[in-house]
């Protein structure tokens, strides 16, 4: 009889037979149905069914064994690798077929009857319901057979292996790449009293081998171990047993008991012997793969075949093909991903394969995608495969560009770490140092407890020499003991002094030598109980009082006009019951102990909150300075969003029409990071495509997590054609957060001015207040300058001598130190060209700072710098530029490029022209000035390389927040409050009339250029709208400054009141006129620049100037000007005119003082604006950094 069982398993020849799967089949007397009888396994997956069928007579039928031959493909699995590790036929992947396939393995033996059909099928074959239905009509079976079904890693299943046949009684289909072994094992037994089935006399295995084409390679050794196998699994019940057939229960062992240990026991056997046949599967696949290898020469291979992230792999290594065949260790040393991950170093274990093969573990970790190693004895030799090294690759796990971003994000991660160590490392620092200074402040408040105490203790003695507690016939009190808060009776013969005549006898008194003022007033009365002119008053003893003090007079304070004050000695009492003893000066020195203590702490969090509040206060400015950086160009490109941060994708929007690419048809971006030095290369050219409603065109792009520039430049064509590229300059884009920070430059500065050393002009301000703002932003600075005998070494920091060199028939000393925080080399020529008293006027200026510019030079060279950017200045150090071309550049310097700025084209234009020529880039101290000198011919065939940036003012100098010349510090939130506070002060000083009248301030030095007619036209006209009006500033030509003291000698006699005219510099009062003035005004003829409108706005008061130049770029009518300021991410800010005549001023004037008086609201809400608006160098540095990368591009 045949009965059929399907089961649906996984398609995985593994899965479905690892688990030792064994089916107990018994037959049963009657009648059996025809149809076949099911049940449902665990296991479920892939339709696909496996049918076991016995027959009847299985046991008269002669077994035999079966294989099948093997593929066409005969690659081994181990082999021998080269750079990279060979594959082999089972690493290959995706070749899985997913058509719905019928295939029928049968394995039937003569005798035994009993076979195997796997069936792949559309349809489950399980019908719980039906199942039900059969198991309640029809008792199962069993025949004491048992079928053992052992199987390898089958994981796909190729076409080849599909067709695989076998002729005879089993058909089998192999599912997976390779198929090891399907066994089929058979075992009577006795059952329940029914028929008795004779075992076998032998077992023999029906095997089913790998997939080959050699089928002759099957040993007899392996069907052995096979053998000693099917033994171990005669000793346990099956499966099914185990989960279906009922348990035989001992007398008094409880039920759930016995069936719950009963069943634990079975599951460990199982699990045993699963153990067990994989270890003998294991060893299986390594005799043959080492056999393989050994034949082909191979010198090593892997198990598993197919390497997997976060597993354990075993490598083998045959001594005997290498290097290493005569050495006694062998030892593996590694790395992963090309060597950039978690290095290891194992000694290799002697296997008990055939050949010289050594084995090791390996731990392959997630982040893997391949092993790189080499072999050697531990010292000297090596096998490296041929200098390539072994390689195996991983396969499933992460590629190459994501293991890079792993890399990336791991160090953002640990530069987190870096700085919170480093954050806590400060923090206990300033801990132990808030910790020493509260020692040390603490004793000094101790000491000055004790100081104050024993200047008490003295004071008292004194007055105590002085006090007594009557005076014969003068005055007395009763009673004579008494103490502090007692209430006690004066006393006084008015018959004895200066108040016999008066009509009212008063006493003022105070105590402990006048101590807390006046603390005692009362009114003497007649005494009714002595005789003679005796008058007295009820008085209290204040509190803490030792010695009382008092004077009489004639009436109380404010109205007494005779006193009686003991000839100007006054009347002193001791208080006899508060004589200190010395538990009172202890608690005295501790009681001052603590207010000075307190007093202290408080000072300290005032400082510290306003410390706090400048800092919050310059990093707002920046953020917002960069945010309108940033908008600055959106006209034209901007990003969203705006702030780019690594690892984000962000949206790049372009506006051709106001580019050279307006009206072409097509818009290419050209994309890459860092300044394009990015590892990533160039992108590939994206096309952008346009938006709704506007003319911006749009792409997008990944930002990685190393970026900290992204680049742009864009083109009408995916192959290039015209391109917009910002007139050399590339579109950039700082990005946040990035691993990588941007490598710093060197910048050296090599100029004659700095200040506040040595500073004539605006020269010496512009070279301190760049560098600072460039070293801020973390590159590196030096200035080299000369060391005048004029030098304000006061202002020098740490100054000492550095080196002596040669050049020129001199010797050169060197002298280093830091000025304002930046490294400054003080060059001092020993032939006497800067011992002059001067830094401009000798008539060889020209001599000396040519031969400065070369002995700087030579500096550099001798000394071994390698700037990248040497930045010279006007004419005093335009020979920079073409000495270096023409004697350094080639010669030890050639990495630096040249930087040139023009500040004032007045002096010098032969000297600019050529440093025109010679300089990498050039610029001037602001757009509209770079217009205005755009047709000089010194500068007129450079345009190209011509641009203009404006200049700054330095925050940390002009800050009205912490300026110690101002009598109330503000910011913008009580900008009105602090300026009138100024205004009050600035009146006193300089004598003017207290009033709240408009106040124009004026700070210039008195040339033709600065348009010395119209500031005096500006005097008179505020004057005339009765305003008031303050000068400073001095005359270089002496015809101008006696011009201006006449003036200001006529304006004191005629307008004292209202005008006053400093014809000196003077520091503090500068401080006090941009903070006190409502407005300051700046008539120049020409400015390249300017700094005084910038700094008045920073104190918040209101520029009113001529339209030229630095005063056009910076200074937006409030009138006029709103789209202008707009298109520069600002508002309007100021009162502008044109021409040169007074007829320009007074348009300005008039309606700059006329707001005044019509809109006070209005007016402070301007000054509050014009104070957030930022004219620090935080601007001007990043466009100053934009062009030094560009002049090294």
């Amino acid at each position: 009889m045949e009965v059929t069982l399907p089961l649906q398993r996984s398609p995985s020849c593994r899965t479905v037979f690892s688990e030792r799967t064994q089916f107990r089949i018994k037959p049963f007397l009657g009648f059996l149905p025809t149809q076949s009888f099911n049940w449902k396994r665990d296991h479920v997956a892939a339709n696909i069914t496996y049918r076991i069928t016995a027959s009847a007579d299985f046991s008269r039928r002669r077994p035999r064994r079966i294989s099948t031959p093997r593929s066409n493909d005969s690659t081994p699995r181990g082999f021998t690798p080269r750079t990279q590790v060979p594959t082999t036929s089972i690493q290959r992947r995706g070749q899985k077929n997913n058509e719905k396939k019928k295939v029928v393995a049968k394995a039937e033996a003569e005798s035994d009857g009993i076979g195997l059909e796997v069936a792949s099928t559309s349809e489950s074959l399980f019908d719980e319901d039906k199942i039900s239905q059969f198991e309640e009509t029809v008792r199962m079976p069993e025949v004491d057979e048992r079928i053992l079904v052992e199987s390898k890693d089958a994981e796909g299943i190729t076409e080849s292996e599909e067709k695989a046949f076998v002729s005879g009684d089993v058909d089998v289909s192999v599912y997976g790449r390779v198929v090891e072994e399907k066994q089929i094992y058979t075992k009577s037994s006795d059952d329940e009293g029914g028929e008795n089935i004779e075992k076998e006399e032998s077992v023999e295995e029906i095997e089913i081998s790998k997939v080959g084409n050699n089928a002759s390679r099957e040993t007899e050794s392996r069907n052995e171990t096979i053998s000693k196998t099917v033994d171990k699994v005669e000793s346990i019940n099956s499966v099914d047993d185990f989960h279906k057939r009922p348990s035989v229960k001992p007398e008094g062992v409880d039920e759930g008991y016995y069936s719950i240990s009963e069943d634990k026991k079975k599951a460990d056997n199982f699990l045993k012997l699963k153990l067990e046949s994989e270890e003998i599967l294991r060893k299986e696949a390594l005799d043959r793969l080492a056999s393989d290898n050994f034949k082909k020469g191979h010198k090593l291979f892997y198990y598993p075949e197919i390497v997997e992230p976060d597993q354990d792999i075993e490598i083998f290594f045959n001594r005997s093909f290498s290097t290493l065949k005569f050495e006694p260790d062998v030892i593996i040393m590694g790395a992963f991903n090309d060597w950039k991950w978690k290095s290891f170093a194992i000694n290799l274990s002697k296997t008990q394969l055939n050949g010289d093969w050594w084995s090791c573990k390996v731990y392959v970790p997630r982040e893997a995608y391949k092993i790189d190693f080499v072999f050697y004895n531990g010292n000297d030799v090596y096998e490296n495969n041929d200098e390539q090294d072994f390689c195996i690759t991983v396969e499933g796990g992460m590629d190459g560009f994501d293991f890079e971003n792993f890399l990336l994000e791991e160090k953002r991660k640990e530069q987190e770490e870096v700085m919170r160590r480093k954050a806590e490392r400060e923090r206990q620092v300033e801990e132990q140092r808030r910790i020493e200074a509260e020692i040390v402040e603490s004793e000094a408040d101790r000491a000055q407890a004790k100081e104050e105490v024993a200047k008490r203790r003295g004071m008292l003695q004194e007055l105590l020499k002085d006090a007594v507690t009557s005076f014969v016939n003068v005055w007395h009190i009763e009673p004579t003991e008494f103490g502090a808060n007692d209430r006690v009776r004066l006393y006084y013969n008015r018959s004895s002094g200066p108040l016999s005549h008066a009509k009212e006898i008063w006493v003022h008194g105070g105590h402990n030598h006048w101590k807390d003022g006046r603390s005692i007033v009362s009114k003497l009365i007649k005494s009714e109980s002595k005789d003679g002119d005796w008058c007295c008053a009820d008085v209290v003893v204040p509190d803490q009082a030792v010695v009382l003090d008092w004077v009489f007079a004639d009436g109380p304070p404010g109205q007494a006009v005779v006193y009686d004050n003991n000839h100007l000695q006054d009347f002193h009492a001791i208080v006899p019951k508060s004589i200190p003893g010395e538990l009172y000066w202890v608690e005295e020195e501790q009681q001052i102990y603590k207010n000075l203590q307190a007093e202290r702490r408080l000072r300290e969090e005032a400082l510290r909150a306003k410390a706090e509040k400048t800092v919050r206060l310059k990093e707002e400015t920046k953020e917002r300075t960069l945010k309108t950086f940033l908008l600055s160009q959106k006209h034209i490109i901007y990003t969203d969003p705006i702030d780019v941060h690594a690892g984000s994708t962000v949206t790049v929007f372009y506006n051709p029409a106001n580019t050279v690419l307006k009206g072409k048809s097509e818009i290419w971006l050209r994309c890459s990071f860092n300044r394009w030095t990015h590892r990533m290369g160039l992108l590939p050219p994206q096309k952008m495509i346009p938006i709704e409603n506007g003319s911006h065109l749009k792409a997008t792009v990944k930002v990685p997590l190393d970026a900290y520039m992204m680049d742009f430049v864009f083109s009408e064509r995916e192959d290039g054609g015209i391109f917009d590229n910002k007139n050399g300059m590339d579109y950039h884009v700082p990005v946040f957060g990035g691993v990588v920070k941007e490598p710093p430059m060197h910048i050296v500065h090599i100029a004659v001015e700095m200040a506040p050393i040595a500073k004539v002009g605006g020269l010496g301000d512009v070279v301190t207040s760049l560098s600072r703002a460039v070293q801020d932003m973390n590159h590196n600075v030096d200035i080299i300058l000369p060391k005048y005998d004029c030098l304000k070494h006061s202002n020098v920091k740490d100054l000492q001598f550095h080196k002596s060199y040669f050049w020129g028939g001199t010797e050169i000393k060197v002298w280093t130190g830091k000025v304002e925080g930046v490294s400054v080399y003080f060059l001092e020529p020993q032939n006497g060209l800067f011992w002059v008293g001067c830094i401009y006027g000798r008539a060889n200026d020209g001599e000396r700072f040519g031969f400065f510019c070369h002995a700087a030079l030579e500096f550099l060279l001798q000394s071994g710098f390698h700037p990248d950017i040497i930045h010279c200045h006007d004419w005093s150090s335009a020979p920079v530029a073409w000495l270096f071309k023409e004697h350094y550049m080639h010669y030890g310097l050639s990495k630096a490029r040249v930087v040139f700025t023009i500040h004032n084209l007045e002096f010098g234009a032969n000297l600019i022209r050529k440093a025109m020529e010679f300089s990498d880039k050039a610029t001037t101290v602001s757009p509209t000035y770079t217009q205005e000198v755009s047709g000089n011919s010194a500068v007129a065939p450079y345009l190209f390389k011509f641009h203009g940036i404006l200049n700054g003012i330095d925050p940390d100098i002009w800050d009205p927040y912490n300026d110690k010349f101002l009598p109330v510090p503000y910011t913008s939130e009580n900008v009105v409050e602090g300026k009138r506070a100024a205004k009050e002060a600035l009146q006193e000083r300089l004598g003017l009339e207290k009033s709240d009248l408009p106040l124009v301030g004026i700070i210039t030095r008195l040339t033709h250029q600065k348009g010395i007619h119209l500031i005096k036209h500006a005097i008179w006209r505020t004057l005339e709208r009765s305003g008031q009006v303050v000068l400073l500033g001095s005359a270089p030509d002496p015809r101008i400054q006696n011009d201006f003291l006449s003036l200001a000698n006529q304006l004191h006699s005629s307008h004292g009141h209202r005008a006053n005219l400093c014809l000196t510099y003077d520091e503090p009062l500068s401080h006090l006129i941009y903070a006190g003035a409502d407005f300051i005004l700046v008539p120049s003829i020409f400015e390249p620049c300017g700094l005084t409108q910038l700094t008045a706005m920073r104190y918040g008061s209101i520029p009113v100037v001529r339209k030229t130049g630095g005063l056009y770029d910076t200074v937006f009518d409030v009138d006029h000007d709103l789209e202008r300021a707009q298109a520069c991410g600002l508002e309007p800010n100021g009162f502008n005119f044109d021409g040169a005549d007074g007829a320009g001023v007074d348009y300005a004037l008039n309606r700059a003082i006329s707001a005044w008086y019509d809109g006070r609201e209005w007016f402070d809400s301007l000054c509050k604006r014009v104070m957030e608006q930022d004219w620090s160098w935080n601007r001007p540095a990043l466009d100053y950094l934009e062009l030094y990368h560009s002049a090294r591009k």
